[in-house]
């Protein structure tokens, strides 16, 4: 058993972050900051913590001993982690964490800080951070995670070992699936497939009987739109299946987190919050209650995902092209729809999917971006029964 059993399709990060964790060559020499890169469901935090896990276990990321145990719940005395689920994390909450930096490590050999979403500081926030970054006490380790290093500043960038991941390959996602959560080759390889090499979706789609019927579904009122009235109502349906989505996430992290706060603020199951503990409490409803809608817009972003690679699925089989299609289990309507349309059509309704995705992420109303992308998707399924 070891931390690193829990990572797939990344072999060479990997023997890289074992290497400096164990000061093994000169080639992975220990730094005192890094940054992981690589696309969404790479496993880039992932690895961060199991870097960090190596790091701070005595045996070197053994998975089972109490320092593992307690990086896996962040709850380690010499780990610090600034997560968040807004648009952007805030100049207070860096300052924090960088002030805690400078601690010595208490139990451990190393202080470890991780940043998730590393990209969301703006330069304001990022020069605070780069301070600490320039002159960092000799056992503290800063682990970065970001899509790409573009996003953050050049002076943060001279100033970390970057690693690149790459997209692991479905097969490597179904045999992870298959190794850590116990599901069978079939069910391992279509999450692996659907989700298209998003480890934590393939994990939903494979142990998830609702998150398979909401993407099932998804796929469904997308092929089965003809008019406008109809497209109008297929955006509010799948405005709904985004909520659902975003609640079944949301709501069991939640019950966890409130019913950890209150054992750690000494109140009883059952028992009434105590009026000076109730700021605390209610601070953790508002952090809730903003993952929330964070959660909203990536469950509807989730569903633009699905539906552009059902519609790859169609522009492949009207090419002829040999690769193989996302959405196997429904290929016989796929290759109805293909017959019926043609490429340009489907390039076409790939350009609404693209442009709602990018009004969304600029504020505007999800219902009005659904709307006006599912209109185009009517056209030529409209056409196609005329």
């Amino acid at each position: 058993m070891s931390v690193w059993n829990e990572l797939t399709g990344q072999p060479e990060a990997i023997e890289l972050f074992r290497a400096a964790a164990g000061g093994s060559t000169q080639q992975a020499a220990m730094t005192h900051s890094w940054l992981i890169t690589g696309p969404p469901g790479s496993g880039r935090s992932n690895l961060a913590y199991a870097f960090a896990s190596a790091l701070l276990c005595r045996n070197g990321g053994c998975g089972v001993c109490p320092d593992c145990r307690q990086v896996a719940a962040r709850t380690h005395p010499d780990l610090a982690v600034l997560a968040t689920d807004r648009v952007i994390i805030s100049i207070d909450e860096v300052r924090s964490l960088v002030t805690s930096s400078q601690f010595s490590p208490s139990v451990s050999r190393y202080r470890v800080m991780v940043i998730e979403d590393a990209d969301r500081m703006v330069e304001r926030t990022s020069n605070v951070l780069l301070k600490a970054l320039e002159e960092p006490p000799e056992r503290t380790v800063w682990i970065l995670c970001a899509p790409s290093e573009a996003d953050l500043l050049p002076t943060i960038r001279s100033r970390v070992r970057s690693v690149r991941l790459r997209v692991p390959s479905a097969s490597d996602v179904a045999r992870l699936l298959q190794r850590r959560d116990g599901v069978d080759h079939e069910t391992a390889e279509r999450a692996a497939r659907e989700s298209q090499s998003h480890i934590g979706m393939a994990h939903r789609l494979a142990t998830n009987d609702d998150a398979r019927a909401r993407r099932e579904e998804t796929l469904n009122i997308a092929l089965g739109i003809q008019t406008v009235p109809e497209a109008v109502m297929a955006a509010a349906r799948l405005l709904e299946l985004a909520k659902d989505d975003a609640e079944a996430i949301t709501e069991e992290r939640d019950a966890e987190e409130r019913e950890n706060t209150l054992r750690t603020l000494g109140v009883e199951p059952g028992q009434a919050v105590p009026m000076g503990l109730r700021s605390q409490v209610k601070a953790l409803e508002e952090d809730q209650k903003r993952r929330a809608t964070r959660s909203l817009r990536d469950g509807i972003d989730r569903i633009l995902v699905d539906l552009l690679s059902l519609y790859r699925d169609v522009l492949l089989l009207q090419l002829d092209s040999e690769l193989e299609l996302i959405n196997l289990a429904i290929e016989e309507q796929l290759v109805q729809v293909a017959r019926d349309t043609d490429p340009a059509e489907t390039l076409a309704i790939m350009d609404a999917i693209a442009a709602a995705r990018l009004r969304i992420s600029r504020n505007v109303t999800p219902a009005l971006a659904l709307e006006a992308m599912l209109v185009t998707v009517a056209s030529p399924q409209r056409k196609a029964t005329l």
